[in-house]
């Protein structure tokens, strides 16, 4: 063996670390952002627990669950390596693309694989899966790049709910209604925007421009607590309970505003307030078809 391949032997990562790598990599905090919606999206659909659990239901929460953060975030992680290179967080929490090979490979893997169950499903939820893969897509990378455009970047990132309405199309074999897409959207845009807050300094330091950066820390809390309120008002034209629900985010964003806590710690405590307020929303679902 020569000089050269005993190196690359040496350091090109084994199988394990590859995979343990896109674990890390696809945020695992923050997977039931994803496959959260899903879950709902199926309780308010299915009219009997036997539509709860089917091919179709699992292949998609499956997909939401892991694969598609590896997509969303890979993609994420690849067209801003030079600006992540600045940012302390990638460091600690999550992980720092170094221009690995396998890694534009798995993105996308994981953007083909809806091809495979995409037959299992009602046509009525296939739009949302070109929605997310697109939005999704065109988030990060150019000639789009919505992530650069104040703005745009807090509107495109509704993607994150086009996994519950296609649950929903997929179990019902219709749209949800209008102000349930709506009120989703809202909330997805407000969730963006907050976690862009600590952000603010290396993106401005990297030249980039968003929302947050725009704003400012303190607009940018007024701006996501318009569109928390604006939500639980789409919510709550559907069912004051739901309104009421979603009501905790504009009331939280005022607490951490006026408290002064850190936003980069604020940042890490919705994860588990999401889990929360989605689990309360499944089982308010549930409900509904157990006990009518």
């Amino acid at each position: 063996m020569t000089e050269r391949s005993s190196s690359t032997a040496a350091t090109d990562p084994t199988v394990g670390e590859q995979l343990s790598y896109l674990v890390t990599l696809s945020r695992p905090r923050f997977w039931l952002y994803l496959a959260g919606p899903v879950l709902v999206g199926v309780a308010f659909a299915a009219d009997s627990v036997g539509e709860l659990v089917t091919p179709s239901t699992v292949a998609l929460f499956g997909y939401f669950l892991v694969p598609a953060n590896v997509f969303l975030y890979g993609i994420n992680d690849v067209y801003d390596r030079e600006i992540d290179a600045a940012n302390p967080k990638k460091e600690v929490r999550e992980a720092r693309y170094r221009g690995q090979r396998f890694v534009p490979a798995a993105v996308g893997l994981c953007a083909a694989l809806p091809l495979l169950f995409a037959p299992l499903i009602a046509t009525a939820a296939v739009p949302w899966l070109v929605v997310f893969l697109v939005l999704g897509g065109a988030y990060s990378a150019p000639p789009v790049r919505f992530k650069t455009t104040p703005f745009l970047d807090s509107i495109s990132n509704g993607l994150y709910v086009a996994p519950g309405i296609a649950a929903y199309a997929a179990v019902a074999g219709v749209q949800p209604p209008t102000l349930a897409i709506a009120g989703g959207w809202l909330w997805a845009m407000g969730m963006h925007t907050f976690s862009a807050i600590p952000d603010i300094e290396p993106d401005r330091a990297a030249g980039i421009r968003t929302t947050a950066t725009v704003l400012g820390e303190r607009r940018t809390y007024a701006y996501c607590g318009a569109c928390w309120l604006a939500s639980a008002a789409a919510f709550g034209l559907l069912d004051v309970r739901l309104g009421a629900l979603v009501f905790v985010y504009p009331m939280l964003v005022v607490a951490i505003a006026t408290a002064n806590v850190a936003v980069d710690r604020a940042y890490w405590w919705f994860p588990a307030i999401n889990t929360v307020v989605g689990a309360l929303l499944t089982m308010g679902g549930l409900w509904r078809i157990l006990y009518g």
